[in-house]
């Protein structure tokens, strides 16, 4: 477990349920927001957008990671996922991946057992750097 006792989670997780409540979950009914802070202070955040075809179905992450590149890009350094009844969710593996693809390793999570790297949520995890 990491300590980040200087980090505003609780600012954070606030966003994340802000954008729950927009979240588009007519099928499951699990709505789901996420939010988080970019390198350069900004925070992004994304609410899950289900779809009759369920299997093209968005992640809250997914729009978050949408909103990181239309607003100028940069790498995440902390992230919050919630559920309906306002819970820390963990990432699917997908999202996972995202979000190692946009934080990197050292990007810390709000989990359900406390801070943690993307490395230790993604371990030995296939990036950019296995493509050069």
């Amino acid at each position: 477990m990491v300590a980040d006792d200087e980090f505003d989670w609780e600012s954070l997780k606030a966003v994340a349920e802000e954008a729950m409540t927009h979240a588009y979950a007519p099928y499951s009914h699990f709505s789901v927001g996420a939010a988080a802070t970019v390198e350069d202070g900004r925070v992004v955040s994304g609410c899950n957008v289900e779809n009759a075809a369920y299997g093209v179905a968005l992640c809250a992450e997914c729009g978050l990671v949408s909103q990181l590149h239309i607003t100028g890009g940069g790498r995440l350094t902390h992230f919050v996922c919630v559920n309906t009844d306002r819970e820390i969710i963990m990432p699917c593996g997908r999202c996972r991946q995202l979000l190692y693809e946009n934080g990197g390793p050292s990007l810390l999570l709000m989990t359900v057992s406390g801070v943690k790297r993307m490395d230790e949520v993604l371990p030995d995890a296939f990036g950019p750097d296995d493509l050069t």
